[in-house]
């Protein structure tokens, strides 16, 4: 048993020992499958916590010639599979944790070498009854001349693959020097048996290729059949609240939210920390910091900010992640910022739509921290104001609206183009804020009746509040937009809703600076 090579499988033990453990072992089933074949090469990308370096431990102890795991499989999902005892510690396994050889910067000049020299050692002790082997040659050579030697493959788990390029981040030098050793260590080598590497970040592309194109890539937004594999499933969470007697409705609000292959996913660590401690909160800072996060957004790549806001609102934005070089410093539009974020577990994905968006309550606090301290002038204040500016609405203050509105247009103006029809929709979101306890995300541009209504706000199930039906106008008049809303019949659809429908006109007129407002209870139609 090695430290690199044939490991032990204690830290599997720890984990299967620990308070809370939701078995996963039946991800060696599908792991197994990839065995020696075309397809033997895969890359898990999650945000931090979300089970990665776990799973990593729990194929090492299956796998390792080095240690005897069986009893520890005893009642797991694994043992269900098929070729279950054809691999259970009959491989070679080769097994690293990148961040352990790159701790700080100074050792981007040396990890490589550094790695390759304890990893060829514990080979040439391995195998030193069996193999004549140049201790001075590349790792790759020697893990050669072992398989022509002895026919013998080999299983490489590396945990914390792209740590260079969270660490390295503006040395591209040793970010190709990497990439190079990966990919001759792994590309077109028969020695290969599985590699399965795990990392926050996707394999790094440089221009439209990606520089290790030989892995089958698992990431946030393209989880394919792994999805349910890192982070706990909708039905593990509500199984472990069940057991510790914990609100599964709370739990699902603050850690649920990652879409991934159509699972509704939730955050492993924070939902652990939650039941364990029997506090709900944001266990968010303990892995990342709100500072890290505030450094994206003030890139502010084509109206970054304005997206953020339309996020905290509950809106949905448009992403494209095709175009991300997958690190942490190449950023040519929004797009790229977006799909990092999504990779940092700030942002979920819903592929299908093509849509990201602020997952739950525990990354809406992170979201506020960041905003918070400075650049974002006026931001605080005016969510202050959003729960009167709601009530207002409900008692049908159309002034009271909108003057809050004018308010919170003004606060907020430095943050995106103040003359500007997409400012205005971005203000009333902000201003409607408050809504989020009570409504479901608002609804943007919803087709119905003649037309589109701009902004619609569905109460939750058992909320006893109005529907409010939006619509804005740009130099024109509130009662223009209420009268639209009216014609187009855009409140028809929702006929059958048994509480009061609220229709909203507003208007912000660019000359004068004034914001006009007109609320009206909506008379549904009598049916015969």
């Amino acid at each position: 048993m090695g430290i690199y090579v044939n490991p032990g499988n204690k830290a599997f033990i720890r984990a299967l020992n620990s308070e809370i453990y939701i078995d996963k072992t039946d991800l060696i089933t599908v792991v197994n499958n990839r065995i020696d074949t075309m397809n033997c090469y895969l890359c898990v990308s999650r945000p931090r916590r979300f089970g990665k370096s776990m799973a990593a431990d729990m194929l090492t102890a299956y796998y390792s010639r080095g240690c005897s795991s069986a009893a520890l499989f005893e009642g797991r999902k694994a043992k269900t599979g098929e070729s279950f005892q054809e691999h259970l510690n009959r491989h070679h396994v080769i097994r690293l944790d990148i961040q352990k050889f790159l701790e700080t910067k100074h050792d981007s000049e040396t990890f490589i070498t550094e790695m390759e020299s304890r990893v060829t050692a514990e080979l040439l002790k391995e195998f030193s009854e069996s193999v004549d082997v140049n201790p001075e040659e590349r790792l790759k050579t020697v893990l050669e001349q072992i398989f022509n030697q002895t026919g013998e493959g080999f299983i490489f788990i590396i945990d914390e693959w792209d740590c260079v390029f969270r660490l390295a981040k503006e040395q591209t030098e040793v970010q190709k020097t990497y990439l190079d050793f990966l990919r001759g260590l792994f590309k077109g080598q028969d020695y290969v048996e599985l590699a399965y590497m795990t990392g926050i970040l996707p394999i790094k592309k440089y221009g439209e290729h990606s520089a290790i194109n030989i892995f089958d890539e698992y990431s946030m937004t393209d989880p394919d059949e792994l999805a349910g594999f890192f982070g706990f499933t909708e039905e593990e969470a509500r199984e472990l609240c069940a057991q510790r007697k914990m609100d599964f409705s709370e739990i699902q609000k603050w850690y649920d939210g990652y879409l991934l292959n159509g699972s509704h996913i939730y955050n492993p660590k924070s939902v652990v920390d939650a039941v364990r401690r029997g506090k709900i909160k944001s266990y968010w800072t303990g892995t990342e910091t709100y500072e890290a996060l505030k450094v994206y957004i003030d890139m502010n790549f084509d109206g970054m900010k304005e997206a953020v806001i339309e996020m905290l609102s509950g809106v949905r934005c448009k992403m494209d992640p095709s175009t991300s070089q997958n690190d942490m410093t190449t950023f040519r539009n929004r797009d790229d910022v977006l799909t990092l974020l999504v990779h940092l577990g700030y942002l979920a994905y819903e592929e299908t739509e093509g849509e990201a968006f602020i997952p739950n309550q525990e990354i809406v606090q992170e979201y506020l921290r960041a905003v918070k301290v400075g650049g974002w002038e006026g931001l605080m204040d005016a969510l202050h104001c959003t729960g009167s500016l709601l009530r207002s609405t409900w008692s049908l203050d159309a002034e009271a609206v909108a003057e809050g509105i004018a308010t919170i247009h003004h606060e907020t103006a430095s943050l995106f183009r103040y003359n500007d029809e997409n400012s205005l929709t971005c203000t009333v979101l902000m201003a409607y804020y408050g809504a989020k306890a009570y409504y479901m995300n608002p609804v943007m541009e919803l087709p119905s009746g003649k037309g589109l209504a701009d902004v619609v706000y569905l109460p939750r199930l058992n909320v006893d509040k109005p529907v409010l039906v939006v619509e804005l106008k740009w130099n024109k008049s509130a009662e223009g937009a209420l009268k639209q809303i009216k014609e187009r019949q855009y409140a028809d659809w929702i006929q059958d809703y048994t509480g009061d429908i609220l229709l909203v006109g507003i208007n912000y007129d660019t000359e004068s600076k004034i914001h006009e407002c007109v609320i009206e209870k909506h008379e549904k139609t009598r049916k015969c």
